[in-house]
């Protein structure tokens, strides 16, 4: 027997529709092959307000892995919980 796989990570990104550094977040995730669910909050008012109760901010991309927020494209950080090797950072 190999053993259990390993759980998937849930990942949320939460972003607005003019923001860049939320679209280099997106392609980085699927670069890496990552699922998640993409979050919009200029339309979605209950999850913007339930985001800066959380975060403090009011600023995206705010992606979220496994319940963790990270402010902002921070790569090593999303390398990090997500357990990839350091790359070459999206431009």
């Amino acid at each position: 027997m190999t053993g259990t796989p390993a759980r998937p990570h849930r990942v949320l990104v939460f972003t607005t529709p003019t923001c860049p550094w939320c679209n280099r977040a997106k392609a980085y995730l699927r670069a890496h092959g990552v699922p998640f669910r993409e979050v919009d909050v200029s339309r979605d008012v209950a999850a913007a307000r339930d985001l800066v109760r959380r975060t403090g901010q009011m600023g995206v991309p705010v992606i979220e892995i496994d319940g963790r927020p990270i402010v902002g494209f921070d790569q090593a950080r999303i390398d990090a919980l997500l357990g990839l090797r350091a790359s070459a950072p999206v431009h």
